[in-house]
Parts: C-alpha cells; structure tokens; sequence
C-alpha cells in the first residue's frame, strides 16, 4: 500500500449530498500506468474494517487493507495489482465477514463466477463523430424512430455440441460476442430499415432467464459477449451505420444475490432500511432507497455513464410504475403502505426520477428517456418544471393491449370491439408515445405475433401485415422485438436463437420482405413521422365504420398527405368511397397485400380520380377496392411527384 491521494473535498460533499453525477471517477478500481497501482474506494459506512480479497491472499482479505478516510463511510486504498486481477471486498461485519463484488466495478467475472475485475484504461478510439454530429443537429421528435429491440444472446447463436460441458459452459461457446454481432447483426438492422436498436440490459447479472433484469454489476457490461472496449465497438458500429443504440436500464429493483448490494455492509444500505418498502415479493428483490442521496449519486452517476462512457442515445427506463407506487405489489388492505397524508404515491421514487431526468438532459440534451410505465399517472414526458416527470417518451401499454386485443378476435366479432383501434387517439396526445410490440407479448405463454392473429395459415399472414402497418401509420414512434419480423410460430424461445431456418417457407420470407419495405416506406415518408406529436399530423376520415370493420385516416407533415385505409376482414370491398380533401388524383403508393409479402395481389395500378360527392365531411371522395385484412396508402398524384423530385 502507498501513500494514498485524498478524496477531494468536493467529491465527498457532492457524493453524500447525492449530487454527485460522476461519481464512478473516484469510486470502484483505478488503474494507474504511471506507478502501476491501483486505488480502490467503497462506501461501507456500516462496516468495522473493509479489505481486499483476491488471490494473492486466498480471498481472506489479509495484507490488502482499506483505510477509512471519512466519518460517511468511505475506505480507500492503492495496491500494486495489475489490470485483469479479479477481486471482492472483504467487509467485517457485527455478524461475520462478507464477500462483495464491487458496486462501480467496470468489468466483472463471467458469470457463475462473480469477482469484479480491475479494468486497464480503455484504449478505444471511437469513429462515430459523424452520428454524434448528426444527432446533435437534428429534433428526434420530428424525426424517424423504428426500434429494432434485441436479446444479445438469443439473436442468433453458434452451434456447438454440449457433451460434458456443463450448462454455462456450454451456452457461453454459443453466444456470439459483441464483435461478432457487429460483424453481422447491425447489416441485417440497417438493411431492415431499423433507426434504432435497443439491447435489453448488458449491465452484469448472474441469471441468464433474468435476461438482465437482475443486476449485480450496473457499471459493468456483461462480460457474456465480450470486454467494456467490445461493446464499444458494437455501438461505434451501430452509429457508422448510422443506427442509434438504447439500453434498457433497471433502477426499479436489484437481484439479493450475495456477492451483490444487498445488505452490502451488513445493513441495508443499497435497499430501503424498511424490509416491506425494500422488497419486491414477485420480482424476488430489493427496490433502492431513493431518499438515500449517495444512492441517488450512484444511479444517476450510472445513466450519465452509460450515456458518456458508451455513447448510447437512450435509456429505456424499465419498471417506471413499481418506482411511482407504493402499493405497485401490494394489493391486500393489511400490505398497503400510505404516506401520513394517506397517499401511496412514492414521493422519494417520483423525486429521484425527476432528479435523474434533470441531470441526465443537462449532460446530454439529445438523450433519448423513454418509460416502460404500465400506469395511469399524467405528465409522465412532461417536464419536470412543469410537475412532469421529465421523460421524453413513454411507451403506450394501452395501445399495446388494445390493438392486440382486437387483432386476436375472429372477423366476426371484431364490429363489436371497433373502439378498440379508435379509443387510443383520444389520449394520443396526452404523452409522447412509444407503440411497442415488444419482448413481454411474445413470452410466457403469450403465443408469438403470428399466433395471437386469428383464422388460418393465409389470413393470420394477413393480419399481422393489417397490424404492422397500423402501427407503422399511427401517431408516435415504434417499437418491435427481434423474431417478429419474420412471423414466427413460435414465443421467443430464452434459450435459443432466432428460428432463422423458417425463412426458406414462402410465408415467412415474404413476412420479412414486408416488414423491411414498411420500415423503409416509413423512412421515406416524413408524413409517418414529422408531426407524431401535433395534432395537425393526424386526422380521421372515417373512425366509425364499424360495420365494415375498416378504418380511414390521413397522416400529413408540411410536406406531404397520406390517405390510409385497413380493411380488418377478409372481403374484398370493391367500389369503396373514402372522403378526400381536394379534386386531384390519386395512387396507391403501398399495400400490404402484394404478391411478393404473401398477400392475394388485390392492388389498384391505375390512377383514382376525385369526384364530388359529400362523404365523412369531405368534398370530394376517391373510390378505390380495399384488399383483405390489407393496408392501402395513397397520395396525390402531384405530390407524388413533387416528393420525388425533392429526393
């Protein structure tokens, strides 16, 4: 041990103060090339000694010391130990020793194994500069958003033969690592006509079917695919594609593994100090105590360090609602927890993430903050001078559940649901939406997106193309899991690959070839999304045709109009009036049931004339054939070519 450089004062007082926003610069494992040693730093405040345990001294912690340096807790200490030693804190406590991996460690042991591993100074050097740019320069909101949502280990997998290897041993040898999913995944995003990806959790865990959910190690990427400098390379490649990169992030609860935050001292330190605040009975673990300002230092440290250290644009911010509710779990009269003035409302959880929004748009302004909230609670993308909560965006659960509700009712019925597709436009603007299809409606017996639709082989087809381009035509940015794009069978299967053989079946490729024409159909259309969130880029031609079951809308921006009909049966409407605004001409510039995606090739090739004629508040009317369970778009024929000349 050497001669230790003090911790400054103002690092003390921001980090104890929990307005320290950087705190990973001081806290967890430094290495120095310059004297080839290593400061190590922890907040134990409940602890009677804290020492290091590698294998230098058989994990017991004996000659590697760590000194108190402050009343708060804080124990600090330099070692000659080389970057790739793997280490735990030893921490005594009134009840005996503890092992504990550290909570800033930037590289940990891949998992069964849970030691933290000092990491060497990362030599990355990035060539993105032409995304970051680009991302600085542009409204997000005015802007495309089609998320791509992606489980690392189950995209795609190696082949290998189990034997005797044991079960982790064996699932590591078919991971791909974050360069080889660089290599092949983001071509197949960007030729897809994905804007962005978003991972699930890479913070460390030691669950595989946690899926990242439980994390042990939130400053570290799982070591699963690869070293902090690989994932690096991942997103860089992502941006040079031109790709934006979310993370899912998890500060709604933390994993009770031991070498873990729980009771990291001794006492709950990390986890609330009340155990019916601090557990989180379904999940099985902890929630943070968010009035604790060191650990409103050490998360809001964390988003920031995700955001600067890996360049992501995003955080998907997971399990917002188990954050705002006290009685998000608790829904028996004797486990209800009320505030003294007799509200449930979790004032510290609601402060935080005020807190966290605020920092995390002062660093980074273009930051993308989305809330996966499954709630009734208003202002949730309002901003937090305004009593919001200070996220950009929110995914719109009620879509979800709405629209699928529908899709999975036979033709017949569907007359009787019709409010279904039209109730969402009502709140449509109370929030920024996110429509997700994602992980959670394809798992757990939830049958895959093909399977939920009804009828047989053909016209399940159908309807999830009817449902795709509805949600690719309705206001707010989109969201779809990995597998769906190619009309799978099956859930998503946790513990393997894509079912990528089931594209050599006419079906399945032809599902694909029509998702990556809709996603880049939506690309070229600023009308699909330049005004998602202004009532002007949306109208209603007809809502109320229920007996029919066929819904006609327009999306606009400034520069363009798009006239949008989806028939929800399988009858061919001929002759079928929508209201237009204008005597002009129209194409049919997209429909999803073209030959080449699967569908019966009921598509209008001629131009369609305006005739006058009163209908749905209109003027003037165009009367075209609607395909069955199809999506027909048309635009004028001028502006058709007024686009073209401009592209």
């Amino acid at each position: 041990m050497i001669k230790l450089q003090p911790i400054s004062d103002l690092d003390q007082y921001l980090f104890h103060q929990g307005t320290h926003y950087e705190s990973y610069q001081f806290l967890g494992a430094h290495y120095d090339q310059a004297s080839a040693m290593t400061t190590f730093t922890v907040w134990a405040p409940h602890a009677r000694q804290v020492s290091l345990g590698l294998d230098a001294n058989s994990w017991t912690g004996a000659d590697y010391p760590l000194i108190r340096v402050t009343e708060a807790g804080l124990w600090r200490a330099a070692f000659k130990v080389a970057p790739g030693t793997t280490y735990k804190y030893v921490i005594g406590t009134d009840k005996g020793r503890l092992l504990k991996a550290d909570p800033y460690a930037r590289y940990a042991q891949r998992r069964p194994r849970t030691a933290s591993i000092v990491e060497a100074p990362s030599t990355y050097q990035w060539q993105d500069a032409e995304w970051i740019a680009r991302r600085e320069s542009s409204d997000h909101f005015k802007s495309p958003i089609n998320i791509y949502e992606v489980h690392l280990g189950t995209w795609r997998k190696h082949e290998a033969e189990q034997g005797g290897l044991s079960v982790d041993d064996y699932t590591d040898k078919t991971y791909y690592t974050y360069r080889e999913m660089a290599a092949e995944m983001v071509p197949y995003i960007k030729e897809m006509g994905y804007s962005h990806v978003e991972i699930l959790p890479v913070t460390e865990h030691p669950f595989d079917l946690s899926w990242g959910y439980q994390v042990t190690g939130y400053y570290a990427p799982t070591s699963r695919y690869g070293t902090p400098d690989d994932f690096k390379y991942l997103v860089d490649t992502f941006h040079q594609a031109g790709i934006g990169v979310i993370m899912d992030w998890v500060p709604a609860h933390f994993c009770k593994d031991d070498h873990g935050l729980r009771q990291f001292d001794g006492r709950p330190l990390y986890e609330h100090q009340d155990t019916k605040r601090a557990d989180k009975k379904g999940w099985g673990t902890l929630t943070f105590d968010y009035g604790r300002p060191e650990i409103q230092s050490f998360l809001i440290s964390n988003a920031n360090y995700w955001l600067t250290e890996f360049h992501l644009d995003g955080l998907r911010v997971d399990a917002v609602h188990s954050m705002t509710d006290l009685n998000f779990e608790n829904h028996t009269p004797d486990s209800k927890i009320y505030n003294e003035d007799g509200t449930s409302i979790h004032k510290e959880g609601v402060a935080f993430i005020q807190k966290l929004n605020t920092v995390v748009f002062k660093y980074h302004p273009h930051a993308l903050m989305m809330a996966e909230d499954s709630s009734d609670m208003p202002m949730i993308t309002a901003p937090v001078d305004r009593g919001g909560l200070g996220f950009n965006y929110k995914w719109d659960l009620g879509f979800m559940h709405d629209t699928l509700d529908y899709f999975e009712l036979p033709q017949e019925a569907r007359r009787y649901h019709h409010q279904n597709l039209t109730f969402p436009m009502m709140y449509r603007y109370n929030e920024n939406y996110i429509l997700p299809f994602s992980h959670d409606e394809v798992v757990h017996g939830k049958l895959s997106m093909l399977d939920k639709m009804p009828g047989d082989q053909w016209q399940k087809f159908a309807n999830l193309r009817a449902l795709y381009g509805y949600q690719m035509t309705q206001p707010g940015k989109k969201l779809l899991f990995m597998g769906s794009e190619l009309g799978l069978y099956s859930e998503w299967k946790d513990k393997e690959q894509i079912d990528w053989f089931i594209l050599k079946y006419p079906y399945h490729h032809g599902m694909q070839k029509y998702v990556r024409a809709l996603n880049h159909f939506y690309l070229s259309h600023p009308a699909l999304f330049a005004a998602d969130f202004e009532p002007e880029g949306y109208q209603w031609i007809d809502p109320d045709n229920s007996q029919q079951s066929v819904i006609t809308y327009m999306r606009r921006s400034k520069d363009e109009e798009l006239i949008i009909a989806i028939n929800m049966t399988g009858q061919v409407y001929y002759d079928f009036e929508i209201g237009v605004p204008e005597d002009a001409g129209y194409k049919e510039i997209f429909s999803s049931d073209a030959e080449e995606f699967g569908g019966s090739n009921q598509l209008v090739s001629d131009e369609l004339f305006a005739v006058k004629s009163e209908k749905q508040g209109y003027k003037y009317v165009i009367r075209t054939k609607l395909p069955p369970f199809g999506l027909s778009v048309y635009q004028q024929t001028a502006q058709i070519k007024k686009m073209g000349e401009s592209r």
